[in-house]
């Protein structure tokens, strides 16, 4: 397809636009990353973010781009994308993200961002572009990745708990405190590796739907590899202040030891989804797993009503984002 010139103010704006949505990710959910070693007091807020951003930038190195090829081209038909979608669809993402991180929720930036999609979608043409796997399989994942935490969390939990049975708790909180610097880190990278490649697959979408680049390419030009990482890291080094207090405290007071099960499990299930393309939200993954080292720990201590609350976040985000995209795509139309 032959890029047209007159259209090149459009594309820049909706890169910049991605890019964007990319720092609010970041940002939005830098929570996900640091709320545990934080609410452990292993790290002081302002040394969690930079630790974190670092690897979520030195996530490039270690995943292929198969979340990134499934959000580009595994949600919807790439002949129905065009400019208009992906603004419709940037832009719902970006509106429910400021909504959930005004009122402190920690719902899923990349659930948002599948719903602006199909959102927008569906405004230009009906449900006829949906593409069902990528769809299923990324709507399957909501209930798919939380229970993984919750089980992975869990099982770390006990395996260490046995593990250190006749340890005292302060050498165990001393050797912990340590250990979470990994889990920690592992758990950033995985974050990264995962939504980074969002960012990267709609700008990719955006190119293709654009003749800046081809379909046939396997992967999209390093520039947009590049930059969508830097934005993310630099959205986790602002943070999200509002959404640490609710996973690292209302949920379940954790120790070291928890805090360090709950983000290996969290990791665990992060490389796998980015090994298999799923774009799973971090949120919901770590989420899961602070409720199985709480419900571990003492099932009593877990605040189960705040689940409810946070679960009906979940289930609402794509329909909201696809609502709010569809407007948007409808009112792009007058703008260009």
């Amino acid at each position: 397809m032959q890029a047209d010139p007159t259209a090149l103010w459009v594309v820049v704006t909706l890169v910049a636009l991605a890019l964007v949505f990319d720092f609010m990710n970041g940002f939005h959910d830098a929570a996900n990353s640091i709320a545990t070693v934080v609410s452990t007091g292993v790290l002081k807020p302002q040394h969690a973010v930079l630790f974190a951003a670092f690897f979520n930038v030195a996530a490039v190195f270690v995943f292929h781009l198969k979340v990134a090829s499934t959000v580009g081209k595994g949600i919807v038909d790439a002949d129905v994308i065009d400019q208009h979608v992906v603004f419709g669809a940037l832009i719902g993402a970006i509106a429910w993200n400021v909504i959930t991180w005004w009122y402190g929720i920690p719902s899923s930036s990349s659930h948002a961002l599948i719903g602006g999609i199909v959102g927008a979608a569906i405004a230009k043409a009906g449900t006829g572009p949906l593409l069902a796997a990528g769809i299923l399989k990324t709507v399957l994942f909501i209930f798919v990745s939380p229970l993984l935490g919750f089980l992975l969390g869990g099982l770390m939990m006990v395996a260490v708990s046995w593990a250190f049975r006749r340890q005292s708790p302060l050498r165990v909180d001393r050797l912990f405190r340590r250990g979470q610097l990994l889990s920690a880190g592992l758990y950033s990278l995985g974050h990264g590796g995962n939504d980074a490649q969002k960012t990267i697959g709609i700008i990719w979408m955006l190119l293709i739907a654009s003749g800046y680049t081809s379909d046939t390419d396997s992967m999209p030009p390093a520039w947009v590899i590049w930059s969508c990482y830097l934005a993310i890291g630099l959205g986790t080094m602002f943070g999200g202040w509002r959404i640490v207090k609710t996973m690292g405290q209302r949920i379940t007071k954790l120790k070291p030891v928890g805090g360090f099960s709950a983000e290996m499990g969290g990791s665990i299930s992060l490389f796998l989804a980015t090994a298999l393309g799923v774009p799973v939200s971090t949120t919901h993954t770590i989420t899961g797993a602070i409720f199985g080292v709480g419900s571990v720990r003492n099932a009593s201590a877990v605040r189960w009503g705040l689940a409810g609350n946070i679960l009906l976040a979940w289930i609402v985000t794509i329909p909201a984002a696809a609502l709010i995209a569809a407007l948007c795509y409808w009112f792009s139309l007058l703008l260009f």
